[in-house]
């Protein structure tokens, strides 16, 4: 699916990442969201390596990369850690500053990464999502039944990991499927590697502990941070889908305008899955929004 895309293993700390890269020019990292892979970019990560050092890598407790143990207060999977797995492997790959693309769980990631290291981010544009603090502090019932996986995730153990395991792909297609274009809206072949990752031993654990992490340590990283009035301060641009439930549960531009000092941003016609949805849409307003000078 990503031909010409090296495949590289890059160690931090015990946790090896799987990396994919190619492409020149600018660099930009792509993260994906839940329950995916870096394979969710594969209708606009070949176009993008025409113009960028495109970097593509597995979050830690996903695809191919590593999955430790969680944990007290599930800290290994804190965004700030996986925020740390990114700095390295850029740093690794001789970028000391970059741009980011990143969608639903790899925005969190994100959003840590340019909060916590603001010098090596240099722009990035989140694809739907609101502040993870937010979006708990004002849930609604209706983001509730939508959103029904990030309380059932953080339910003590080892209810959910059991009941993960037990049909992993039958899980994925349950939260994949149930948004607004269905499992139409995946190539073949993708779902066919979530279903393959989601399968590998370890993983329900590492995504319980990402969602508990969310839940729990981030909420704390992310209260601190208002609490010391830090916000992102480099140019960010939010694109949510019309029809998702982040755009239809949350005023999407108002919580990032309170945690952004120069925020863009509106609402693109698909749902969640935008970069599988509206490659097209997604590429013009990538490359009108990134820099490519390196």
């Amino acid at each position: 699916m990503l031909e010409g895309f090296a495949s590289l293993r890059i160690a931090r700390d015990g946790v090896t990442l799987n990396v994919r890269r190619a492409g020149q020019g600018a660099p930009l990292l792509l993260l994906h969201g839940h329950p995916q892979t870096h394979a969710m970019w594969h209708r606009v990560a070949p176009q993008l390596a025409e113009r960028f050092d495109v970097v593509l890598m597995d979050l830690r407790g996903y695809g191919d990369s590593g999955r430790p143990a969680a944990g007290e207060q599930s800290v290994a999977y804190s965004k700030r850690e996986m925020a740390a797995d990114a700095l390295h492997v850029m740093r690794e790959l001789g970028h000391a500053r970059f741009q980011v693309l990143a969608h639903d769980r790899g925005a969190r990631v994100a959003h840590r990464l340019a909060l916590d290291h603001p010098q090596a981010v240099e722009r990035m544009l989140l694809l739907d999502i609101a502040p993870t603090l937010a979006m708990y502090r004002n849930t609604s019932e209706a983001f509730a039944r939508a959103y029904w996986h990030w309380f059932f995730l953080i339910q003590p153990p080892p209810l959910p990991e059991a009941l993960i395991a037990s049909d992993p792909a039958r899980y994925v297609r349950s939260v994949m499927g149930a948004r607004h274009a269905g499992l139409a809206a995946f190539a073949p072949q993708a779902l066919a590697e979530y279903e393959r990752c989601a399968g590998i031993a370890g993983t329900a654990e590492a995504i319980c502990g990402d969602y508990r992490a969310s839940a729990g340590i981030d909420l704390q990283h992310d209260q601190a941070d208002q609490d010391a009035g830090r916000k992102v301060t480099q140019p960010l641009r939010v694109l949510w889908g019309q029809h998702g439930a982040v755009g239809r549960c949350f005023d999407v531009a108002a919580l990032w305008r309170a945690a952004a000092t120069e925020f863009t941003g509106r609402s693109v016609d698909c749902g969640h899955y935008i970069a599988e949805e509206a490659p097209a849409l997604l590429l013009d307003e990538t490359l009108a929004f990134f820099r490519r000078a390196p």
